[in-house]
């Protein structure tokens, strides 16, 4: 089961699209209801408009900024968890030296069809989550062969090389489990539908001042409904690993894969 939530699934551009829609239809009936009621508003009334346009502007840059940050955190969590993997499966293959004879040659190709399936899991779409599941189970039955073959043949166990043996195979897993933790960790759907709603708000609150000045709203009023859209086209992508034009980084795991040797059998 994927993370049930209603945008996850919908493509970024489809999102991206939708809202610019949105926000231009607001604007647009603002603009109605204002110029329709230019010649009843005062002076007062007119002021307190700009406020509140103001301070929904305001509310908007900091949405903006929040949901920007928590995103980009997001990637960057991604991407160190990658580099993180690499560490840990590279140095479990090093110290696959401290066995002997075919254990050893037994643990590195138990390893290297890890690493394998691990990179070709790194290919697979977030939102396939049957796949990904596949993908992670194969990896768990490799690993769980690797550890079997560790345990029955480390020399002098107990001894420093039998820990940091056992420490590097327990590194490799966690990262196994914090990478696939990373990919499901996103921006909590309610921020995004608050920062939508803000926006089709500021949206309104433009038309609407715009018509009881009795003006159209003019060209850098556009030009910021569209920038605010690129911007969450921006944030939407950030957040949707695998899916989007911002990829993480996974050649750390590729580089891995291709600086191992196959033992000789």
């Amino acid at each position: 089961m994927g993370p049930k939530e209603l945008m996850y699934d919908i493509p970024t551009p489809l999102i991206a699209g939708g809202l610019l829609i949105a926000m231009l239809i607001a604007t647009w009936v603002g603009y109605r209801i204002g110029f329709r009621r230019q010649n009843i508003e005062t002076e007062q009334t007119r002021a307190q408009s700009t406020a509140v346009q103001g301070s929904l502007l305001g509310l908007l840059a900091l949405l903006l900024g929040f949901t920007f940050s928590l995103a980009l955190s997001r990637h960057d969590a991604r991407s160190g968890s990658v580099v993180a993997e690499a560490n840990a499966i590279g140095t479990a293959w090093l110290r696959l030296e401290f066995l002997e004879g075919a254990a050893k040659t037994q643990a590195k190709v138990g390893l290297l069809k890890y690493t394998r399936l691990r990179v070709e899991a790194g290919e697979v779409s977030a939102d396939q989550y049957r796949k990904r599941d596949a993908f992670t189970a194969s990896a768990e039955e490799t690993f769980a062969n690797v550890w079997s073959i560790a345990a029955a043949n480390a020399r002098d166990p107990g001894g420093p090389a039998a820990v940091s043996l056992t420490n590097a195979l327990n590194d490799m897993i966690d990262a196994l489990a914090s990478r696939n933790a990373a990919l499901d960790r996103h921006v909590p759907e309610i921020v995004l539908i608050m920062l939508f709603v803000t926006f089709i708000l500021s949206g309104a609150m433009l038309g609407f001042s715009s018509g009881v000045n009795g003006t159209k709203p003019a060209t850098p009023v556009y030009l910021m409904l569209t920038l605010i859209v690129l911007l969450v086209f921006l944030i939407v992508d950030l957040d949707r690993p695998r899916r989007g034009i911002i990829a993480v980084d996974r050649t750390p795991m590729a580089d891995l894969l291709a600086s191992f040797k196959a033992p000789v059998q």
